[in-house]
């Protein structure tokens, strides 16, 4: 009487964003869980209360009795390895599990089917991150509205302000971008646009919400809007020249958010501003749930005959 064969290794991927978190199961090719939520009540940076809440969302979405042999999560404002780490081990504890806790960008790559290179985030923020040849991770930008996340919505809403205002000095009419502003922010006068912004109480999302009046305004033919986009472009585009020159691979740079996927005219400003930094260099816009990157990375923690032991974390011991 032959052996029965092994069961699949049931995989868990969690994609936690900003707003909603999307939890898939695996087993082998069998989709056993595809489970979508809000992200209220994460929070990372107390990483207790962090595994508890993926804890709870692994029990909540799997099937009772099921036992997952890994979980990968992809974690909105996971910003530092010894973040990840710890979290990572709190929730190991909790689940008995190998476990491992990435920032969300990283992943784009596993997701797009690549070993190596570079995932780009712009949505409401924006951020770029690699690995180094010898597995170290590399991250740049990501540090939000007031002072970065230049090509992210609410970096192009600052920035078009910025520019509004610039051109109100300068005793210019407003023109397209300032009549956009004004209508989007609801105030009557170009001087009014700062109050606007800083009453907001999430500047973040508040702000990033008015993006699609800098793309109205240049397609009504704003010379200032298409300044602005044109910029944002740029300064994507340096995200990954500043991983380049820390030595990350970036033949390929895979592109997600919800900002520059659906904005054309920010896409193509990227994309060639990138061509010019970096020529050679391939863009790979994602069109697949991240989440796909999450269940990759908890494949790549089940251990099999061969394999050397993992600690929690998926790091060799």
């Amino acid at each position: 009487m032959q052996d029965s064969p092994p069961a699949c290794p049931l995989l868990v991927g969690i994609d936690v964003g900003g707003t909603k978190t999307h939890l898939r199961a695996l087993a082998g090719g069998d989709l056993v869980a595809d489970h979508v939520r809000a992200s209220g009540g994460w929070r990372p940076h107390d990483p207790a209360a962090a595994a508890g809440w993926l804890a709870a969302l692994v029990r909540d979405a799997l099937p009772a009795g099921a036992r997952p042999a890994s979980l990968a999560v992809g974690a909105h404002a996971c910003e530092t390895p010894r973040q990840g780490a710890a979290i990572g081990a709190a929730v190991a504890t909790l689940l008995d599990m190998p476990a491992r806790i990435v920032g969300d960008a990283e992943l784009l790559v596993p997701a797009a089917g690549l070993d190596q290179g570079v995932g780009l985030v712009a949505g409401t923020g924006s951020v770029a991150v690699g690995r180094l040849p010898d597995g170290t991770a590399v991250q740049v930008g990501g540090w939000g509205a007031v002072l970065g996340d230049e090509g992210g919505a609410a970096g192009l809403v600052r920035e078009a302000v910025r520019a509004v205002w610039a051109a109100h000095d300068r005793g210019e009419r407003p023109e397209h971008l300032a009549v956009r502003l004004l209508d989007s922010l609801g105030v009557a006068e170009v001087p009014a646009l700062g109050g606007a912004l800083e009453g907001a109480s999430d500047l973040s999302a508040e702000w990033g919400r008015h993006a699609p009046a800098v793309f109205a305004a240049a397609a009504d033919g704003s010379p200032l809007a298409r300044t602005v986009i044109t910029e944002a472009g740029g300064a994507l585009a340096a995200l990954v020249s500043r991983l380049a020159a820390r030595g990350v691979p970036v033949d390929d740079v895979v592109v997600a958010g919800g900002t520059v996927l659906a904005q054309p005219a920010l896409y193509e400003a990227f994309t060639t501003a990138l061509a010019t930094a970096l020529p050679g260099t391939r863009v790979r816009p994602l069109r697949v749930p991240p989440v796909r990157g999450a269940i990759a990375l908890a494949r790549g923690l089940v251990r099999t005959d061969t394999d050397a032991p993992a600690d929690a974390h998926g790091s060799p011991r």
